[in-house]
């Protein structure tokens, strides 16, 4: 079974830092894609960023600069780096990862990130 564990959030100020980790794990497929996806209160879930397994990355407009996605394949976990927070960044963060056999997504359960002083 799937099991995608977060980890990292929290409270922080503005224009501080947090790393959110994720480490997934009971696969039975390699894994092309993992990112992290974000959903405000009262708003849709949006793509934060995304990294393949060759590393190329994609980043929302509205955190490019600020965040910046990793991965160790060896080790099947996946992190976001968040410098410069605002308070529009408030959100629970998901992990997600993507199977390269059937291209299904997976996602982990969500950590809240609250940026406010």
């Amino acid at each position: 079974q799937v099991q995608l564990v977060e980890s990292g959030g929290g409270l922080v100020q503005p224009g501080g830092s947090l790393r959110l980790s994720c480490a997934a794990s009971g696969m039975l497929f390699k894994i092309s894609a993992m990112g992290w996806y974000r959903q405000a209160p009262g708003k849709q879930r949006e793509l934060a960023a995304i990294i393949t397994s060759g590393g190329s990355t994609n980043y929302a407009d509205s955190v490019n600069g600020r965040f910046t996605i990793s991965r160790e394949n060896a080790k099947n976990t996946v992190a976001l780096q968040m410098n410069s927070l605002k308070a529009e960044d408030t959100a629970v963060y998901y992990c997600t990862i993507k199977s390269a056999t059937t291209g299904l997504n997976y996602w982990g359960q969500g950590t809240q990130v609250t940026v406010s002083s």
